[in-house]
């Protein structure tokens, strides 16, 4: 059998890795280079944690995910991965740490609740005026995005049964047929296509621009003290709701950067625009770090970093049959890089075995508990 991926960021690069183990042919498509800096997997890092608020499919989730990733550490011969347990917040009001305890107690994973009287002595970085409740979890920690990528790359291009074709845009898919158009009008075939191009999704397919949105977003990157960095670089992830302005912190662990964004969408912007971001934009959440983190005044901004989320409404995966010979594949809403392992074993083995398309969807989109079968 013969798949063309459409699209080199973690989900095409992994559903290309999951074929490939399953001894299929594989032609991957990619408009710029591999890895593509432009791409939303791109980034020094991502978090991976099991609190997910109200969606319990998501929590149930993340154990696949975590069994996917060291099946890939396996075949990649490293790991590219560091935990630092999870910090949950509340302030303002908000309750997004307490819904996630109580989902994550109901599936026999329970958060500890901290005391705020003993966040000071446990967390000494971090300002606790004006939190409400914590919740803390041993699991969660730093997936290392960017060598993932590049890790992939290198092993599917060891593939005897894989094609990567960077810097080759395509310009026109028919799931119907199976089949893609090049830029160059070159044109190929295959027994199954997978669109897996990220926040360009809505351009190639044009009836989708409706539910998957781009979404123009900027993460900041601190240069910190050395003391602080080195207390830093043993700290836990940091996932604080505060209503108005809620940020993510991602410690700097194994020598990578120090990085705060938040998780409001704009659901705006042109993924090939200029990538140019101002401290402007950030105002709100380099507020709230004066008013979270101790000794804020003396980090300085290292990078402003400009991504693309493509991004739905429920924040839920579209990971869907189009066509007769057709698959669209977007888990990403600013939380699918954890999930990118799983998504991309577990679309090959329904695509290689024929499982139930519908079932498939309603897995990705968090709906079930169970994966698809």
């Amino acid at each position: 059998m013969k798949t063309i991926i459409v699209g080199g960021g973690i989900m095409g690069l992994s559903t290309a890795w999951g074929l490939a183990r399953e001894g299929h042919e594989v032609d991957l498509f990619e408009q710029g280079p591999l890895p593509n800096p432009l791409a939303s997997s791109v980034d020094q890092h991502r978090l991976i944690r099991h609190p997910y608020g109200d969606h319990a499919g998501y929590a149930r989730m993340i154990d696949e995910a975590f069994a996917a990733w060291d099946l890939l550490w396996g075949d990649l011969g490293q790991r590219f991965y560091a935990p630092t347990g999870t910090l949950a917040l509340n302030g303002n009001g908000a309750n997004w740490a307490e819904r996630s305890a109580t989902v994550l107690a109901g599936i026999g994973r329970s958060m500890t609740e901290i005391p705020v009287g003993d966040l000071p002595r446990r967390f000494p970085l971090l300002d606790t005026k004006g939190v409400e409740r914590a919740f803390w979890l041993d699991t969660g920690g730093v997936l290392f995005a960017q060598d993932i990528v590049a890790g992939l790359v290198r092993h599917l291009s060891g593939q005897p049964r894989v094609r990567l074709h960077a810097n080759t845009a395509v310009r026109d898919v028919d799931l119907e047929r199976g089949s893609v158009t090049t830029a160059t009008g070159a044109k190929h075939t295959a027994d199954t296509v997978v669109v897996a191009a990220g926040a360009w999704l809505p351009r190639l397919l044009p009836t989708l621009a409706g539910r998957v949105v781009p979404s123009r977003q900027i993460v900041i990157y601190f240069d910190l003290p050395d003391d602080q960095r080195a207390a830093w670089a043993k700290g836990p992830m940091v996932i604080e709701k505060t209503g108005d302005v809620g940020l993510y912190l991602v410690p700097p662990a194994e020598g990578r950067g120090m990085k705060i964004g938040d998780h409001e969408f704009s659901r705006a912007g042109d993924p090939d625009a200029p990538r140019e971001a101002s401290e402007g934009e950030m105002r709100p959440l380099l507020e709230r770090c004066r008013s979270l983190l101790k000794g804020f005044e003396r980090w300085r901004i290292e990078q402003l970093k400009v991504c693309f989320y493509s991004v739905t409404d429920d924040e839920r995966f579209v990971v869907e049959k189009h066509g007769a010979r057709g698959w669209v594949m977007s888990p990403c809403s600013g939380h699918g890089f954890k999930f990118g392992a799983v998504m991309g074993l577990e679309l090959a083995r329904t695509i290689a075995g024929g499982r139930d398309a519908a079932a498939h969807a309603k897995w990705a989109a968090g709906l079930v508990g169970d994966g698809p079968t």
